[in-house]
């Protein structure tokens, strides 16, 4: 039964992490969104379009202050749907897949990832689960 409680709360852990890689646009609150990530080179990951793919935790820190902290961008709202996450057997690695809405305005217009394909890679750091890889897609059947 500890196992299972033990697993549990990771990954309510994890599922924690995910909600506020996201969720933090909402305040803007920098330090919420850095805390969710790896601070190294290694911190990658893919966005449905080209100029939004990150490589690296310093190309991801521009990111944050050239775009979602402009006036011009502003969240409004998110849901992450179908999320499962699971745990590797040494308890330091963990991967999940969910689909994403995530709801913005650039200039107040609508900006929004609708239905988005999300995957990601975490790994527990100092105790601490940290995403290290993400993979945002768009279907193209629809």
């Amino acid at each position: 039964m500890d196992q299972q409680s033990n697993l549990e709360a990771e990954r309510a852990a994890i599922k924690e992490v995910i909600n506020n890689s996201i969720g933090w646009a909402a305040t803007k609150d920098t330090a919420l969104s850095f805390s969710c990530y790896a601070h190294d080179p290694e911190l990658f990951w893919f966005s449905p379009r080209d100029d939004g793919t990150v490589e690296g935790y310093e190309a991801f820190v521009d990111l944050t202050k050239n775009f979602f902290m402009l006036d011009d961008f502003r969240a409004v709202g998110y849901k992450i749907r179908n999320l499962a996450i699971n745990i590797s057997k040494s308890g330091d690695v963990a991967w999940y897949h969910a689909r994403l809405d995530d709801f913005n305005e650039w200039r107040g217009q609508p900006a929004n990832w609708e239905d988005v394909r999300w995957t990601g890679v975490l790994e527990k750091r100092n105790g601490k689960w940290v995403i290290v890889q993400m993979h945002f897609s768009s279907p193209t059947d629809r």
